[in-house]
C-alpha cells in the first residue's frame, strides 16, 4: 500500500486497529529498506530540531532584514500576566508558531512542515497538545508520522508550494499536519483525523500568498499563528465526532483547483495583497535601497 489518498489511509488503519501514524511508519519502513528503530531516530531528530527553534525563538530572534522578530517573546509574557483571552493549548501554540516561524525569518534551523514558510504551525500545536495531554515522545513520533502521511497526500493529490496554489497550499497543509496530529495524540480514530484534515484545509480555503517585498515574514509569520487556532479548532471539531460533509481527499483536490484559479499576483510573487498596499511598497522600497543592519544580520 502507498501513501496515496486519506481515504485508503484510514481503511488501512481503521481494518488493522492501528492509527494512520503507525501505518505511515510501516509503509515507510517497507519502501525505505529501513527499520521503524531507525525511521523512528530519523523522526526523532527533527522533533529535536522543533523543540530547538522553540527554546531559541522565546529567547527572541530579528529577521536579517529586521521587519520581524521577538513577538513570540511578547505572547510569553502576556501569557504569563493573564492577558491573553484564550487558554490552553492555544495560547502556548501560538507562541511556539512565532517563535519557530521567527528563527526561520533569522536564518536559523527549522524543520520545513511541509515548508518553510509554514514551519511553525505543526511544531506548535504538537508539542502544546503533547505538553497539555502528557504525550511521551514515543507518541509525539507516531503522531509526526501522521502528519508526514497527511503530507504526503497533499503532496501526491495537489502541492504543498505557495507559488502553485498560494498559501493555502502552505498554511493550510501545516495546519491539517497539525490537526491530524492533535487528533492522533488526543487518542482520535483514523476517521476522525482525516475530519480534522478537511475542517482544517476547509478553514483555510483560498488564503492568498503575498509576502511583503518577497520575504517570508509579513504576514507569513503572523499566519502561522493564526493557522494553530485553525488546526486545533478542526481536530476539537473531529474529535467532538462532527463529521465533514466533503471527504478530505476531495476538499484537497478542490485546494489544488482553487489555487490555479488563482491570479498569479496573489502566487507568492509580491505583486498583489498585502505586498501592494501603501506600506508594504514603502517597506519593500527601504529594503531595496539599504542592506541589511550589522546587528540584525547579527540575529541569524
Amino acid at each position: 500500500m502507498a501513501i496515496v489518498t486519506m481515504a485508503k489511509l484510514v481503511e488501512e488503519a481503521s481494518s488493522r486497529g492501528m492509527t494512520i501514524g503507525a501505518l505511515a511508519r510501516e509503509v515507510e519502513a517497507r519502501e525505505s529498506g529501513l527499520s521503524v528503530d531507525e525511521l523512528n531516530e530519523k523522526m526523532r531528530k527533527r522533533l529535536e530540531v522543533m523543540r530547538q527553534s522553540v527554546a531559541a525563538g522565546l529567547q527572541g530572534v530579528r529577521s536579517r532584514s529586521g521587519l520581524t522578530g521577538e513577538d513570540a517573546v511578547k505572547m510569553t509574557k502576556a501569557q504569563s500576566k493573564g492577558l491573553l483571552i484564550s487558554n490552553e493549548p492555544l495560547n502556548t501554540a501560538m507562541a511556539y508558531a512565532l517563535a519557530v516561524a521567527e528563527v526561520n525569518a533569522a536564518m536559523g534551523r527549522i524543520v520545513a512542515a511541509p515548508t518553510g514558510g509554514s514551519c511553525g504551525i505543526l511544531p506548535g500545536v504538537l508539542l502544546s497538545v503533547g505538553k497539555r495531554l502528557g504525550s511521551d515522545d514515543d507518541a509525539l513520533l507516531e503522531a509526526l508520522f501522521a502528519a508526514g502521511a497527511v503530507g504526503a497526500v497533499v503532496a501526491r493529490s495537489s502541492t504543498l508550494a505557495g507559488a502553485a496554489a498560494g498559501c493555502q497550499a502552505e498554511c493550510g497543509t501545516g495546519a491539517a499536519m497539525a490537526a491530524a496530529a492533535a487528533t492522533q495524540l488526543a487518542h482520535g480514530s483514523p476517521h476522525q483525523c482525516a475530519n480534522a484534515v478537511a475542517f482544517a484545509f476547509k478553514g483555510l480555503l483560498g488564503l492568498v500568498c503575498d509576502p511583503v517585498a518577497g520575504l517570508v515574514e509579513v504576514p507569513c509569520i503572523k499566519r502561522n499563528a493564526i493557522s494553530v487556532s485553525v488546526a486545533l479548532a478542526a481536530a476539537d471539531m473531529a474529535l467532538a465526532g462532527i463529521e465533514s460533509v466533503i471527504p478530505a481527499d476531495e476538499v484537497i483536490e478542490t485546494m489544488g483547483i482553487v489555487g490555479r484559479d488563482m491570479p498569479a499576483s496573489l502566487r507568492e510573487t509580491a505583486l498583489g495583497g498585502l505586498a501592494v498596499t501603501p506600506t508594504g511598497k514603502r517597506l519593500a522600497r527601504e529594503l531595496a535601497s539599504a542592506p541589511p543592519s550589522d546587528e540584525a544580520a547579527g540575529h541569524k
